[in-house]
């Protein structure tokens, strides 16, 4: 095993956009500065995702100074949205939960329907500091997130998915492999450890900034769908329900929360503290 590192930061502004992979970037007490702040709604508030709509793969969002994005997408002109002035919230729905968030301009509602065909609206979470407590099951009292699945920052190793596709290509679907990172949509991929190591962390620092590991990732559709293409296949679905599975959860990565604010840089070292 070599020096386990900091191989990759990646940024989302809108889940289930692309987004961008900055050399640092600020972490703060609900996620990386700038990712998942911005999500798409449903015409009853509720999230929408690659899970329902694989086509917003191919779709991106570049962060702006202030907080703003750039969201690009085939066929469509470059449009950018400020952050909305504060004032009257709406409810979104992520996954059963409610949160309070503001909605962004009608250029955007229309520029992101005509590219889904679906009446969908953008939404900003306006407050992370109270929008939305972590799962209290695996949170300290005040821990916040974004619009993150369900916690601050998702990591994953490069040793786990090189494990990870020579299982995919010793099966009966190789055709679909080796799979690349992006399928996961990790914050952070760790270089440098054994394949799986991972599984037995429970805090970490990444250079000047420590985390708890607070649970398994399980994985959904979303793992399936080419983030270049938005076509779907069988993996890595069906390989980790043969190799990782946990309980009622098919596996890879973990998720974190930090311990306190900072700023991480591509090459850091990670240590593992317990």
């Amino acid at each position: 095993m070599g020096i386990a590192e900091l191989q990759s930061i990646h940024v989302h502004p809108v889940k289930a956009l692309r987004g961008f992979s900055p050399r640092q970037a600020v972490v703060e007490p609900w996620g990386l500065a700038g990712d998942r702040r911005w999500v798409l709604i449903d015409d009853g508030g509720k999230v929408v995702t690659q899970r329902e709509e694989p086509r917003l793969a191919l779709a991106a969002a570049e962060l702006l100074s202030g907080g703003g994005i750039r969201m690009s997408a085939p066929g469509r002109e470059p449009l950018t949205v400020p952050v909305p002035e504060p004032g009257a919230t709406v409810p979104v729905d992520i996954f059963g939960t409610k949160v309070e968030a503001v909605l962004a301009t009608e250029t955007a509602r229309t520029w992101c329907g005509d590219y889904l065909g679906a009446d969908v609206r953008l939404a900003h979470m306006d407050a992370p500091g109270t929008r939305r407590p972590i799962d209290p099951e695996y949170a300290l009292p005040g821990e916040t997130v974004s619009f993150a699945d369900g916690y601050p920052l998702l990591v994953t190793t490069q040793a786990s998915l090189d494990s990870l596709n020579a299982l995919i290509a010793r099966g009966d679907r190789a055709q679909e492999g080796p799979l690349p990172m992006n399928r996961f949509r990790p914050n952070v991929v760790v270089r440098g450890t054994e394949p799986w190591a991972e599984d037995d962390w429970t805090r970490i620092a990444i250079g000047e900034v420590e985390f708890r590991v607070t649970k398994m990732c399980g994985r959904c559709v979303v793992t399936t769908t080419d983030q270049i293409t938005a076509e779907r296949g069988k993996e890595p679905l069906r390989t980790l329900a043969r190799h990782r599975r946990f309980g009622r959860q098919l596996v890879f990565g973990q998720n974190l929360v930090p311990r306190f604010p900072g700023t991480i840089r591509v090459g850091d070292r990670v240590h593992v503290l317990g």
